[in-house]
């Protein structure tokens, strides 16, 4: 890890991509711990529920909430194989987490890595043992409660080789720190022989500015799944995860946004395919309802017998807005096969007129035909998350 001083520089340094934030906005400290014994009474169960997370934990393995800076609320089932606790403890007990600790992420990418390092932020860790295969998804809640503020997170998941794990990730604002910041590092690690499934459903406030930074690095023959999901109105949000791949192994992004009015975006995703016969696919759905939509990814080809394949579709439903496709191939041999496509339009007015034919308002139809477009974009969910996938997309305000 480099130093403290080399990390302090990196304060200054500007994200790649999207709407440069000032730091000093946001002057709130939020280190208040926040004990949430009973979820199902909890003041915060109304935002938890809006990004999938079951309150009740039914069908669940665990449950980890972080109100602001803090852990508030920590369960598991009885299950062999996973560990879950605060990234600070997992330090404590694991002897600094030398193998993992600030191992994918270089702390010096930007100024939101840097805050982060230098607050020495707490987190999630998880990780499932060798061996085992978790039945039902691990759920995660990063909950911003204080206005002004920045949530500075370093979350840590581990599935060790032969191991396997869904996690869903529910992030919301309360609607009184409208104006808060929140970075989240996630590392990433996923054995030989492994799978994760790693879903994310985020629903902010008109103001929040959003900073996730994740990278996964994935070992031979494992499958890894990154699912970002965001329909309601937000800030600001820039996010690019990055993924790189060993021998036989897949990552696949799926990415689904709405860029409301005011609302700047800029998603996507990043596969360093390094690995013999390794496989990637991002792709994204996103609808520009008068907002500024952005939609990247980027593959590089670094092995023989790589493959990979970007897709971008978005439809415009308000002038005012922007939407964008960046896609990027990069190969550095010539044993890689790499295709893209984007397309960007409006829904046919015949589609409109046929459902108002069967007695649907034009507002409605729009609705139905948005819905049904969001609902194709991420394919072979578990049941479980396909569940509060649809039920999210449910409640966006699409077609108004």
């Amino acid at each position: 890890m480099p130093n403290s001083e080399t990390v302090k520089e990196a304060l200054n340094k500007k994200a790649a991509f999207g709407k440069d934030l000032d730091l000093d906005h946001y002057d709130e400290r939020a280190d208040e711990t926040i004990e949430v014994d009973d979820l199902e009474s909890s003041e915060y169960k109304k935002y938890m529920e809006q990004v999938g997370i079951m309150a009740d934990e039914m069908d669940r393995t665990g449950t980890l909430l972080f109100v602001d800076n803090n852990p508030s609320h920590c369960s598991t089932k009885l299950q062999e194989g996973i560990e879950m606790m605060s990234t600070k403890q997992a330090l404590a007990r694991y002897d600094g987490l030398k193998d993992y600790f600030w191992k994918a992420m270089d702390p010096t990418k930007d100024k939101y890595t840097a805050k982060t390092y230098l607050e020495d932020g707490d987190g999630y860790f998880i990780r499932v043992k060798s061996g085992y295969h978790i039945k039902n998804p691990v759920q995660t809640c990063m909950l911003l409660n204080k206005d002004k503020s920045i949530q500075n997170v370093h979350n840590i998941v581990i599935v060790e080789d032969n191991a396997s794990l869904e996690m869903l990730t529910g992030c919301s604002t309360a609607h009184h720190a409208n104006d808060a910041l929140h970075v989240g590092v996630s590392e990433i690690f996923v054995g030989d022989n492994a799978n994760l499934t790693f879903s994310m459903i985020h629903s902010w406030g008109k103001q929040t500015g959003v900073r996730p930074r994740t990278n996964c690095i994935v070992g031979k023959n494992s499958n890894y799944t990154n699912n970002y999901v965001i329909l309601n109105p937000v800030g600001s949000l820039q996010s690019f995860p990055v993924a790189t791949l060993g021998d036989n192994s897949s990552a696949t992004y799926n990415t689904m946004c709405i860029a409301h009015e005011n609302s700047e975006i800029d998603t996507g995703g990043m596969v360093n395919l390094n690995g013999f016969q390794s496989k990637a696919q991002i792709l994204s759905r996103s609808i520009s309802m008068g907002g500024h939509m952005t939609a990247r990814g980027r593959m590089v080809g670094n092995a023989p017998e790589a493959k990979g394949h970007l897709e971008c579709r978005s439809i415009i439903l308000k002038d005012g807005g922007a939407t964008l496709a960046i896609p990027e191939l990069e190969a550095h041999i010539a044993d890689v096969e790499m295709t893209h496509e984007a397309a960007v339009g409006k829904i046919a007015q015949d589609q409109i007129e046929y459902i108002m034919s069967r007695g649907l308002s034009e507002d409605d139809a729009v609705s139905l035909i948005v819905k049904g477009f969001l609902s194709g974009g991420i394919k072979g969910l578990p049941p479980e998350l396909q569940r509060e996938l649809d039920e999210a997309i449910a409640k966006a305000n699409v077609g108004d």
